[in-house]
């Protein structure tokens, strides 16, 4: 028979297995909003807790004691955190993604299981909260609205760190791949037509450019993030008393994550409004638009092998289908090109929960989290194994190169100078078309140099 513990909250009392980490709010959410969808972010998770570990050292060092007077709570809230951040609880963190509340779920789900935690530091039973409260203590002088965005804000910037270097990385692959194509001369297309002739590097040239531009936007995003509104309480007018605790805490907060937060000028603004995080998620969508578009060239330069393109060969990774022996098909770059499109949707959704904020808050605030996160953590393992398992293994297939660009009319263009424009055009007419005669009329008609 299984052990139960009985807590209680203004809707009533609830059972709890006896060693349940979480509470009875925590159950309560995850009961509600039982989508089956996913569990919140542990970037989130990890970075409340990170808030709520500034918050105890702050009060820590201001010698407050704890709700009711007791000692020793607050040095158990720290170590509390510390285990949380060990990934030691990482299975109590039971509520999901997307829930009503602007996130007040998610949130006493970390008070809760730090609370547990903190209590056995001091050899106490879960769910004593007379000893250790999760809102009197763990919360104390805060709210969801402050914690949540404050945390928000420092899982974004980590994510987007380590973004960068992987979008670094790709930049050097496909530049190494510009430099080793550099000769490589092939035909050149546009709306998927046979243009002038270009080489192989010209093309990675061209794709490690749209990267580098991706890798500055990025790297200056983070700026955008760098104000919080912890401190600052339901909406963002605290007391002025609370001045000191605010900075106070943002310094601890700075130590903690090694990011140069900022004290927000007009906190209120950043409780209600959402706007940096649609304008960082379009900074992410322009990278999906980039990585599909030279996904999608790597797809179709790999086509065939006998009976398209074929101009470079993508390393095989599995078998491509069930019914059809020796098929491979361009997989790396058909995930990329879906974790692309995903990224466009979270862009979307994200973009139209902003917009839904009332008032002094945004209820839709875990779905901008939701979609803004899964974007960032989608983007970094998209990238490096689009870097590892496709980009730096692509070989080029120099005859196939050379064989379209001779049997093409790409050469036709630098006779215009000579000829004219009409004059070009009236030749390949006249020779039906075909490469070889209209290379022969050409060169006869051009004035001898």
């Amino acid at each position: 028979m299984k052990r139960e513990r009985i807590e209680r909250d203004a809707l009533g009392e609830r059972a709890l297995p006896e060693n349940a980490l979480y509470g009875i709010h925590s159950l309560r959410a995850s009961e509600n909003f039982a989508l089956d969808y996913k569990k919140t972010a542990k970037t989130l998770i990890y970075a409340m807790v990170k808030v709520k570990k500034a918050a105890a050292i702050c009060r820590l060092k201001e010698g407050a004691k704890a709700f009711g007077g007791r000692e020793g709570v607050f040095e158990a809230i720290i170590a509390a955190c510390d285990r949380v951040l060990s990934g030691e609880a990482d299975e109590a963190f039971i509520a999901e993604a997307l829930q009503g509340g602007a996130g007040t779920s998610s949130h006493m789900n970390v008070n809760e299981v730090i609370a547990n935690l903190a209590l056995s530091e001091l050899g106490l039973k879960r769910g004593d909260y007379a000893a250790i409260s999760p809102l009197d203590d763990v919360n104390r002088g805060q709210s969801t609205n402050d914690v949540y965005p404050t945390a928000l804000r420092i899982a974004a910037i980590d994510l987007l760190r380590e973004l960068s270097g992987h979008c670094a990385a790709l930049q050097e692959a496909l530049q190494k791949k510009e430099n080793e194509f550099e000769e490589i001369a092939k035909l050149g297309r546009t709306e998927l037509m046979d243009a002038v002739p270009i080489t192989l590097g010209n093309e990675f040239g061209a794709y490690a450019q749209a990267i580098a531009r991706d890798r500055w936007r990025l790297y200056k995003a983070e700026e955008r993030l760098r104000q919080v509104n912890i401190g600052g309480a339901a909406t963002g007018v605290r007391d002025r008393l609370d001045r000191n605790y605010r900075h106070a805490v943002i310094e601890e907060l700075r130590e903690l994550t090694g990011i140069g937060l900022a004290a927000s000028e007009y906190p209120m603004d950043i409780t209600q409004n959402n706007d940096v995080f649609v304008e960082v998620s379009g900074l992410l969508k322009a990278l999906a638009v980039n990585l599909s578009k030279i996904a999608g060239d790597l797809r179709l330069m790999n086509s065939g092998p006998k009976g398209a393109i074929a101009e470079i060969v993508l390393e095989p990774l599995q078998s491509g289908s069930s019914i059809m022996p020796g098929k491979v098909n361009p997989v790396i770059c058909e995930m990329v090109i879906q974790v692309a499109i995903k990224v466009m949707a979270n862009d979307y959704a994200l973009s139209v929960a902003a917009s839904r904020g009332e008032f002094e808050l945004n209820a839709f605030s875990p779905l901008i989290a939701d979609s803004l996160l899964e974007s960032l953590s989608l983007l970094c393992r998209a990238i490096a194994l689009f870097r590892q398992k496709c980009v730096e293994t692509i070989r080029a297939n120099r005859e196939r190169c050379a064989e379209l660009l001779e049997n093409s009319l790409a050469f036709a263009a630098s006779y215009i100078s000579a000829l004219g424009y009409d004059r070009v055009c009236a030749v390949i007419k006249e020779c039906g078309g075909d490469p070889a005669k209209v290379r022969e009329a050409l060169a006869a008609q051009a004035p001898s140099k």
